[in-house]
């Protein structure tokens, strides 16, 4: 074993030399506008908790209902008995709130894009991706054997030469709606337009979009005001929904295909039935109290004019996620821990999870904010970066 062991221990030393060694803080509250950490209270601007649902005291409730009546676990996975339910009415629930024809709940995001892409795709497919998904994407298209082709950011016109020069059998494009550690929106009416064209699948992974755009919450298929049955649609339930799992979202016939073909549901113990009773309450909220998505909106507008009368240099997004690009994983670091010191919790994102030089802070704002919270922000961020 020792040499085995040197081998980590110098990994682990060059991650440290490069600034790229992670650690985790252990938080002593609920996810919120404050969180204790090490027995300080700090100003939480870390979390994915858009809509401030994950201790809203009235998803609190419905899944201490729940418990009382389903119990913790499922017992087993969703085609033996682990279907309860509850995650037989939160499917349904979903499915109506996206405005599609049926979904299928699984127990992650992560679970949930490796599956779509590995049951839709093989070896006769070529999958289109791109170059800034989120990795689960990334690992599904690897996983399901198809031809991989990756293009630029948000760049179409590669991605149509590519289409056009395919000769697999089935095409599939594959996209993150909303872009994770940008912000930035997929162009998705003319990413259908192009699936269209090209007879290809458009698989697209909304995990920040949800509870986010559209007029009424309902995602990005919402924002744009698009449907179509090639159209294969991700949702999770950990950021704006306040709770755990993901939805995959379709045309009744290709959420039956996951339901037989998948083996991430076919052999995983199916989601505890809190959570999917959770999920419905959560999007009962968001449909019967619009005031947590008008909050969300006035935050980020009010971050966005406070940065710009400060001069901190923002990226373009008009989502939740509000990254200041700094270059070097140690800068990120730096500024990270000197807002620290100020009470203000604000991750540093290094490589692999962006680019190299694009190291970064990414700023999550939430309707549980206050305007004095994200002034208080920009005004330290301005500090901190002079």
């Amino acid at each position: 074993m020792d040499g085995l062991a040197d081998r980590l221990s110098e990994g682990l030393a060059a991650l440290e030399r490069e600034n790229l060694r992670r650690r985790r803080r252990v938080l002593d509250s609920p996810q919120g506008r404050q969180v204790r950490v090490d027995g300080r209270e700090l100003l939480n601007f870390s979390s994915n908790d858009y809509l401030g649902l994950a201790s809203d005291p009235r998803l609190v409730a419905a899944a201490h209902r729940a418990l009382d009546e389903y119990g913790v676990g499922s017992g087993a996975s969703p085609l033996v008995s682990g279907h309860l339910r509850s995650h037989e009415e939160a499917e349904a629930r979903f499915a109506a709130f996206a405005g599609l024809p049926r979904a299928l709940l699984f127990a992650s995001g992560y679970s949930a894009n490796l599956e779509i892409l590995t049951v839709l795709g093989g070896t006769e497919a070529e999958v289109f991706g791109d170059r800034l998904n989120h990795a689960c994407l990334h690992d599904g298209a690897r996983l399901s054997r198809s031809v991989y082709t990756r293009y630029a950011h948000l760049d179409l016109d590669e991605l149509e030469r590519g289409l056009a020069a395919s000769r697999a059998a089935t095409r599939i494009v594959a996209s993150d709606a909303v872009f994770s550690m940008d912000g930035d929106l997929a162009p998705l009416p003319r990413m259908l337009e192009l699936c269209e064209r090209y007879d290809a699948w458009l698989v697209l992974d909304d995990a920040h979009g949800i509870g986010v755009l559209g007029e009424r919450g309902r995602g990005s298929l919402e924002h744009f005001a698009i449907a179509s049955p090639r159209i294969v649609y991700m949702a999770t339930l950990g950021k704006a929904l306040g709770g755990y799992g993901a939805f995959v979202s379709g045309a009744a016939q290709t959420a039956e295909w996951m339901l037989q073909r998948a083996r991430t549901y076919i052999f995983s113990t199916a989601l505890p039935p809190v959570m999917a009773a959770a999920a419905s309450a959560a999007i009962g909220l968001v449909e019967s109290d619009p005031a947590l998505l008008s909050r969300l909106r006035a935050r980020i507008a009010e971050f966005r004019s406070a940065c710009a009368a400060l001069g901190v240099p923002v990226t373009p997004s008009d989502t939740a996620i509000q990254p200041v690009i700094v270059g070097e994983a140690a800068r990120a670091i730096e500024l990270s821990t000197r807002l620290l010191a100020r009470g203000l919790l604000v991750p540093a994102i290094r490589p692999p999870t962006v680019p190299r030089g694009t190291s970064r802070l990414r700023v999550s704002l939430s309707a549980a904010h206050q305007r004095s919270d994200v002034e208080r922000l920009a005004g330290a961020l301005a500090e901190c970066l002079a």
